[in-house]
Formats: structure tokens, C-alpha cells, sequence
């Protein structure tokens, strides 16, 4: 029997990206095994139709859901290039059962069917995908959508995907040159603008976007090559509310004891985000049983934040309201401040970022009946950031001027009335206005005038895989085996410091040429305020740097090593049940993990630091079996099952073994370890991962190539869940730190643990429905929509504790409508999610959850392509993003009247023009 030579998985995933609008030739595909070029290719030829644009990409991306033997999820090139979208993250969260969390007004990651993150996995062409992150949730932001072709989300795992997520697998995935047809080479050029313009002084309100490919094949079609480009760079702007929290006033002032501002930190930011994203492949394909696959991406990330605003220390700042405030439902909702003593901030934050990979696949039919398949995948992931503090006030250490804020707070944050010019030079100086820092016995005896925060990150993963398919005859159609070794090493390196007046002055006038325009904060009510360039403020010779070397900053610095064997053997499924075809498969997946840590224990503060390196780590092995079934009911009709074992590995600052000890003076005679002289918090390296039993039911139904609308159920058991756990810690050999020995050695560490888990479940139900399956006259016109609801048992802090699950709306929906026909394009889309815990950046740039407000944001898009004529080839967009201006809103204690954050970003205006060419 003659077998041709098939591609894997893998093998489908090799290659390169391009430029979305190369995508949009007529050449281009979605990848999956059953979906072929020349498959399309054979069915436009019959039908005389070529199907391109808005519905060329919707009709790839059902067909990857259909003929996938998993339930997927996908988006393809077209539909991303085509839509006002600065990320992949953006597009996906559009897809049934995915949403996305916003930074800085761009969707940045993700979350599957209700779990945050972390828990979804991240693949490009197959290979497991580094992550700029301190952890592994990847950072969607880093990867331009011009130089993806595909994303397939797998809800379901099988035993030969390596590298799956507990609540999903992103696969992104790039084209190969010899599956297109022939030379192209194509253009894209978008400007960008902002309608809030640039709200910092000496920051800019425009940019652009620009991308270039070719790709071409040698003669006799057995070489092809290409390249691809894309740049970035994009402003965005904020106005930004923050509020400290909100604690009660004590009986004695007031007997109802209302919940009052305890502080503020409102800012304005202005964004830029560059972005330089390059592709290259080599493709060697000279039979039909010899395909090899040379491919590298190379990603460069920048973005600056400027941000300037007054933190405001109110009630946590010793100052209570003055008489007369006005409190409702238990919350002080207006009142007066008097004897504010507020701390100016001129700010910047700098990330530089680079990601690189490569990877060789090569695929051979040995006979055939056997055809064998390797990889070999390098990449790496060099971070850096600074994020810069400065100070400025009245006076030093409250010794200044001070100011009568009155004060009104409502679901949009808190507006004030100021008394003082915050925007005159010579009342605001360099100083530390609250006495910040100060320490005479740290060499700190006039506070700091800023702090400087450092930290970078080193990521490294190694990966090798060989498989085997063995084509049968019978039930099972196929078999696969192979073995996966991945060796990853991530470390992290704090590096903070004091910033100090040069001199040991307590104040400092602001050098004339170093001050700006004044920003205006008058959304807050406060005015102007001074403006200056802190970066060349540092670098002018005006500051001192004195490392901060406390216990809870060397404790920062680790790192993770992880060695993963992984082993599977797949069979696949071609038979009949009854009277139903049936398709599918089912294997198992053995890891065998071995992972380490090294970090620092440190106890004190600074001169009085106790540090020792610490090391720990763990091995184990575990199973993962699984299995997909689909049933064809009728013609374009399927039931598809599914059950696995899946895994999410622990967040790698969850791993480290870094462990900040703390020396509780005034428990020193005590002799309860549970409130005893010594506690300590760190990390784990024994850690092992997040397991969950998956359970999915779907029912699908298709209409032609562009219609479908599914119904599925989805139960996750888990096994266990990390969280956090104190237990009892003999820290006997640690020095004291005072004249006196506790009573005891024992005492309280708490640090993640591996826990019981709990359960998740919900629904989800989408369609895509084009004009013309209704009636003719609506040809061109449709509608994609899909909502999800879902449901959770997990009690993330542990059994007994009352918490939301981290990343978890319970209602997400998305609606697309859209037109397109005679190179005319249109669409609307908006995405909503409700409520949900997500994660922040909280005091020193740690990891904070708090609760989001629900959210709905919308993107609209014009274009035209012209089809024929000296101008076929060109096509012209315009692109609005966030056209209802909709405010990303966080609050405490899941009431929405205490706001912590309350941001605006503007509507983005984009045009832009492409060109292709063969």
C-alpha cells in the first residue's frame, strides 16, 4: 500500500510568519492537517470562486475548529491584520471562552475559561514560548500580529501536544514558503494618534505602524524562502485616579467609624510602546517523504511610561477630615483635608526586552508505512527594566507650606480642591516631602528624593523531540510515540536603590534646564504642577545612589532550573460507532520533572543584614492520559467528547527559594510559634503543579465554509491548587539581631503549598452566521457572537477562605458584525467581560489582585481594496480603537464605591495603507 508522506503537528506548525496582509493573497491557508493548500486551491478552482479578506480568514478559522480532532478555537491572520488590534491578545479575546486583561489601555494576557494567566500555556510553531514576564503567563504584547498567520486555542489536550495548559494551549503559528504560491512581496504602513494628545510635557502624541514581506521559491519548487518585518510605534495616553485605600475612622473621632481615603496617587501617563519584530525561514522540500524547516523570530520590545501627578498621604498621612464632612452608607463621600503635605511625582518607567528563537524540524518517510519526525528549538529572553521615582514637595519632611484639599469621591475616583500652585518652581523642590527613608544610621539622615527600581530577567529554554507515526489499517488509522526534553533556567535580579540629594542637602532647587511645560491635572482638580525630566534629572549629577540592600529586596533575586522528560504514545481513531463515523484519539503523556532553586534567606534591614544562599528543589513523575472522540451525527453535524488529565506547572516566583525572615522584637519572651519572635515568607521549591480531570462535551454544527454554531459544556476538576500556608519553621542558627535570645526558635513560615483544589464548569455558546444564508440581498454582510458562563468552586486562599478566583468573569461575550464585498470592508466588535480579579502592579512593583470592574470595549474598521485597475493591489484602512472611551475601573474589597483605580485612555485613530504585489 502506498502511504503519502503526511505532515504532524508539529511539522504544520514549523515555519515563518509574514506580514498579515501577505496572509490576504490568495495563496494563503489556515494550517491543520486536513486543511491543506492544495485542498483549497482544488475547491476554488471548481467552484470558479476565491474567496479573500474578512471571510477568507473566517472561513480558515472554522475550518481549523472542524477538522481539528480537539475542540479548538482559532483566529487567523486575516481576521487579526484586519482589525484594530495592537496585540494577538486583543483578537483572541473575542474567541468563545477567552478574554483578555488590559495594561495601558492594550490587551496584554489572557484568560481561558475563567482561570488566570497562569494557566494557559503559550506555543509558537509547537515549541513551548519563554515569556518576558517574571513568571510564564506570556505577555501577548510581544509579538506583533502582523508576522502571525494563526492562533489555534486548544480547549482539549491530546497525548502529542507538548507543552499544555491546564485551561488552554495558545498555539501561534507561522506559514511556510512553499505552501504559497510563488513570489510575493507586500507593504503595510499605518499612522496612529490619540484624541487626548500628549498629556506629559516632552512626550508625543503620534505614531506609526509598518510592516514588509517577501517570500519566494527556487525554480523547481524543492526551496523556499522568506522574510519578514514589522515596527512599531505606538503612543497611548491615561488619565490615571489611585487611591491608597480605604480604612475606617477610629471610634473616638467619629462612633459610626465610616470608611474613609486613607490616600491618593493620581497621575497622568503618557505611553510609547516600540516594537521591532523580525522573521526568517529556510524551507527544504525536494519529495513528497522529505520536508526540513529552518526557522528564527527575533522580537525587540520597548516602552516608556512617563507619569507625573501629586500622591496625596490624607488619613494614612495622620489627617483627619474636618468637621463637617458628609458620609454615605458608610463611606465619607465629601469633606475637607486640612494641613495636606502632598509628595509631587515626576516618574518614568523603562522596559527593554528581547526575545529570539530558533528551531529545526525535520520530517522523513522512512516506508510506508513509518515516517519519523525531529525538532530542535533554542530560545531566549533578556529583560530589563527602570522604574524611576523622584520627589518633590513644599519643604523637607513636612516642614513646608501645606495645602486645604476639599474633597469628593464617587464611583469615578476622588476630585479636589486645591489652595496651592503646584506648578510654581520656586514653592515645589527636590526634597522628601513626608521624611521618606530617612535613616541617620543607614547614611540616609534627610530621606530620599526618589528610589530607583531595577530588577531584570534571564530566560533560557533548551528543547529536543523525536517522534514516530506508524499509518494501521482498522479502527486505529494511526499510532504515534515520542519523547520531549525541555532544559529551562529563568533567573531574576533585584537591583533597588535610594535616591538621595548629592551632598547630603535636604533640599534642592530644580535646575531651571531641566524643567518642562507644566502637566495639567485639572481633571483631578489640582491644577497644573511642575514638570521636569527625571532621567536627565538622574544622569545630571543633582542625586546620590545608595543600594538598598534590606532583607525584603535581596529576597526578590532567584533563580528556577527545571529539566522536563516527557514521554507519550497517541493512537488515532478511524472507525464507525453504530451508524456515526467516528474519528478521535487517545494516548497517555508521562513527564518526569526535576526542578531546583537557588535564592537568598535574609533577615534585618540595612546596616544589620543577615544573608545566606539558600538551595532546594524536587523530582517526581506523573501521568497524563486523555482522549478526544467526534461523532458525526449527519452531514456538518458532530458531538465531540473529551477527558483529560491536564497540568499547569507553579509560577516560577511561586518556585524560588528565597525567604525574607522576620524578627518580631516584641514577641521575643513569647514561646507560640504562631505569634513568636521569628516568622518568614518565600517561596517553595517542592512546589508541584496544578492538576485538573477535564471534562468537555460540544455540538457543532456547520454551514458551507463560513456558517456554524456550537453549544459546549465544560467541567474541570482540580486536584489540588496552590496557595498559600503557614507552618510551623525552626530557625534555629539564624543570629537574633539583639543582645537578647527568644524564647524560642520556632515560628511561623508561610510559603505556597500544594492544597485541595476545587471545580470549575460553564457553558459557551457561539455562531457565525454570513447575510446570504438568511437571503440574497444581504450578501456580504455578517455576524459572529459567542458568550460564555462559568461557574467556580475554588477557594484560591485556601479551604474556608472567601475569594474570588483570579482572572474569572463569570459572563464574557463577544459580537462582530461585519461587511465585505467588492473590496468595500466594514466592521463593528465589541468585547465584554464582567467583574473579575485581576492582577496589578502594587507597592514596589510587586503582585497585587484586586477586583475589576466589568467592561465592554469596542473597535470599529473601514477599508477598501481595490481589485483591478493600476491601483489593484492597494488597499486603504481606517481603524478606531476603544470608541466608547470605555475606563478600566479596579475597587477594594469588592465595592464598587471604593475605587482604586479608575483610568481613561482614549479613543486611537489609525490610517493606513498596504500594498502587495506578485
Amino acid at each position: 500500500m502506498e502511504t503519502k508522506f503526511k505532515f504532524g503537528r508539529a511539522g504544520l506548525m514549523t515555519g515563518t510568519g509574514l506580514a498579515l496582509m501577505l496572509m490576504a493573497a490568495p495563496g494563503a491557508y489556515a494550517q491543520d492537517d486536513d486543511n491543506t493548500a492544495e485542498a483549497q486551491e482544488e475547491q476554488a478552482s471548481e467552484d470558479t470562486i476565491i474567496v479573500t479578506g474578512i471571510r477568507r480568514s473566517l472561513t480558515d478559522s472554522i475550518a481549523a475548529k472542524k477538522n481539528s480532532s480537539s475542540i479548538v478555537e482559532a483566529v487567523s491572520a486575516e481576521d487579526i491584520g484586519k482589525l484594530p488590534d495592537v496585540s494577538i491578545a486583543e483578537s483572541l479575546a473575542r474567541l468563545p471562552g477567552l478574554t483578555a486583561q488590559r495594561l495601558n489601555g492594550r490587551g496584554q494576557v489572557i484568560s481561558v475559561r475563567g482561570l488566570a494567566p497562569d494557566f494557559t500555556t503559550a506555543l509558537l510553531n509547537g515549541r513551548e514560548q519563554l515569556s518576558t514576564s517574571d513568571n510564564r503567563s506570556v505577555e501577548f504584547d510581544q509579538y506583533p500580529s502582523e508576522l502571525i498567520q494563526q492562533v489555534v486555542i486548544y480547549k482539549t489536550p491530546d497525548a502529542a501536544l507538548i507543552g499544555q495548559g491546564l485551561a488552554g494551549t495558545a498555539d501561534l503559528r507561522t506559514v511556510r514558503p512553499l505552501e504559497q504560491n510563488g513570489r510575493t512581496i507586500a507593504f503595510n504602513l499605518r499612522g496612529e494618534t490619540n484624541e487626548y494628545g500628549a498629556l506629559n510635557s516632552g512626550t508625543e502624541d503620534t505614531g506609526y505602524r509598518f510592516s514588509a514581506a517577501y517570500f519566494d521559491q527556487s525554480a523547481n519548487g524543492e526551496w523556499g524562502w522568506a522574510l519578514g518585518y514589522a515596527s512599531t510605534k505606538s503612543p497611548s495616553q491615561g488619565e490615571r485616579y489611585n487611591a491608597w485605600g480605604y480604612p475606617n475612622l477610629p471610634a473616638d473621632f467619629d462612633a459610626s467609624t465610616p470608611l474613609i481615603l486613607g490616600g491618593a496617587k493620581p497621575y497622568v501617563q503618557s505611553n510609547e510602546l516600540k516594537r521591532d519584530g523580525l522573521i526568517g525561514v529556510l524551507q527544504y522540500e525536494p519529495s513528497e517523504t522529505f520536508s526540513s524547516t529552518l526557522d528564527a523570530y527575533y522580537s525587540e520590545f520597548e516602552e516608556t511610561q512617563t507619569l507625573r501627578g501629586i500622591e496625596l498621604p490624607l488619613f494614612w498621612g495622620g489627617i483627619n477630615p474636618d468637621p463637617g464632612y458628609t458620609v454615605e452608607d458608610g463611606l465619607v463621600t465629601s469633606g475637607t483635608f486640612d494641613g495636606v503635605v502632598g509628595v509631587v511625582r515626576n516618574d518614568l518607567n523603562q522596559r527593554d526586552a528581547e526575545l529570539f528563537s530558533i528551531g529545526w524540524n525535520t520530517q522523513t518517510q522512512l516506508s510506508d508505512n513509518w515516517a519519523l519526525e525531529t525538532d530542535i528549538a533554542r530560545s531566549t529572553v533578556d529583560r530589563t527594566d527602570m522604574i524611576l521615582e523622584t520627589y518633590a514637595g513644599t519643604g523637607y519632611n513636612l516642614s513646608g507650606p501645606r495645602d486645604t484639599l476639599g474633597f469628593v469621591t464617587s464611583s469615578s475616583g476622588t476630585v479636589f480642591d486645591s489652595i496651592l500652585d503646584y506648578s510654581d518652581p520656586n514653592l515645589i523642590v527636590l526634597t522628601s516631602p513626608q521624611g521618606w527613608g530617612t535613616d541617620a544610621a543607614a547614611g540616609r539622615p534627610n530621606g530620599q528624593a526618589g528610589f530607583l527600581n531595577m530588577p531584570s530577567i534571564e530566560d533560557e529554554l533548551t528543547s529536543l523531540r523525536a517522534s514516530m507515526t506508524r499509518e494501521m489499517t482498522g479502527p486505529i488509522s494511526s499510532v504515534e510515540f515520542g519523547v520531549n526534553y525541555s532544559d529551562r533556567s529563568k533567573e531574576k535580579v533585584a537591583d533597588e536603590l535610594f535616591i538621595l540629594l548629592a551632598n547630603g542637602a535636604a533640599e534642592l532647587t530644580i535646575p531651571s534646564n531641566l524643567l518642562l511645560e507644566p502637566t495639567d491635572l485639572d481633571y483631578l482638580g489640582l491644577g497644573p504642577m511642575v514638570s521636569f525630566d527625571p532621567l536627565a534629572a538622574l544622569n545630571s549629577g543633582i542625586y546620590d545612589l545608595d543600594p538598598n540592600t534590606n532583607a525584603d529586596v535581596v529576597t526578590k533575586s532567584w533563580t528556577v532550573e527545571e529539566q522536563l522528560l516527557t514521554v507519550y504514545a497517541m493512537a488515532n481513531v478511524d472507525t464507525m460507532a453504530g451508524p456515526f463515523p467516528l474519528s478521535g484519539n487517545f494516548g497517555v503523556q508521562v513527564i518526569q520533572a526535576e526542578q531546583s532553586s537557588t535564592g537568598a534567606q535574609a533577615a534585618g534591614f540595612e546596616p544589620n543584614v543577615f544573608i545566606e544562599t539558600v538551595e532546594d528543589g524536587t523530582e517526581y513523575t506523573e501521568f497524563y492520559p486523555s482522549a478526544n472522540f467526534q461523532f458525526e451525527l449527519t452531514d456538518n453535524t458532530f458531538l465531540r467528547t473529551a477527558v483529560a488529565r491536564t497540568v499547569a506547572r507553579p509560577r516560577m516566583d511561586q518556585m524560588r527559594a528565597s525567604v525574607e525572615v522576620s524578627r518580631n522584637e516584641g514577641n521575643i519572651d513569647s514561646t507560640d510559634p504562631n505569634n513568636a519572635f521569628w516568622s518568614a515568607f518565600g517561596g517553595n521549591p517542592q512546589l508541584e503543579p496544578w492538576t485538573a480531570w477535564a471534562y468537555d462535551l460540544s455540538l457543532e454544527r456547520y454551514f458551507g465554509t463560513s456558517g456554524y454554531v456550537s453549544a459546549a459544556l465544560f467541567y474541570k476538576d482540580l486536584e489540588n491548587y496552590i496557595y498559600d500556608q503557614g507552618e510551623v519553621f525552626d530557625f534555629g542558627g539564624l543570629p537574633p539581631g539583639t543582645d537578647e535570645e527568644p524564647a524560642t526558635t520556632l515560628g511561623l513560615i508561610t510559603r505556597p503549598a500544594n492544597g485541595e483544589g476545587g471545580s470549575i464548569y460553564g457553558l459557551e455558546i457561539a455562531g457565525s452566521i454570513t447575510g446570504e444564508m438568511i437571503h440574497p440581498v444581504l450578501d456580504g454582510f455578517g455576524v459572529i457572537a459567542s458568550a460564555s458562563f462559568t461557574e467556580s468552586e475554588i477557594e484560591p486562599n485556601g479551604p474556608g477562605t472567601d475569594s474570588s478566583l483570579p482572572g474569572l468573569s463569570e459572563t464574557v461575550a463577544n459580537l462582530t458584525l461585519y461587511y465585505e464585498k467588492n473590496g468595500f470592508q466594514a466592521r463593528i466588535s465589541d468585547r465584554y467581560r464582567s467583574d473579575f480579579l485581576g492582577e496589578v502592579s502594587g507597592f514596589g512593583n510587586g503582585r497585587d489582585y484586586t477586583t475589576v470592574e466589568a467592561e465592554s470595549v469596542i473597535d470599529a474598521q473601514l477599508g477598501y481594496d481595490f481589485q483591478d485597475g493600476p491601483l489593484a493591489g492597494l488597499g486603504l484602512l481606517f481603524q478606531v480603537q476603544n470608541l466608547t472611551d470605555q475606563e478600566f475601573v479596579t475597587f477594594y474589597n469588592e465595592d464598587e464605591r471604593q475605587v482604586r483605580d479608575f483610568q481613561q485612555y482614549g479613543r486611537t485613530y489609525l490610517f493606513g495603507i498596504d500594498y502587495k504585489f506578485n
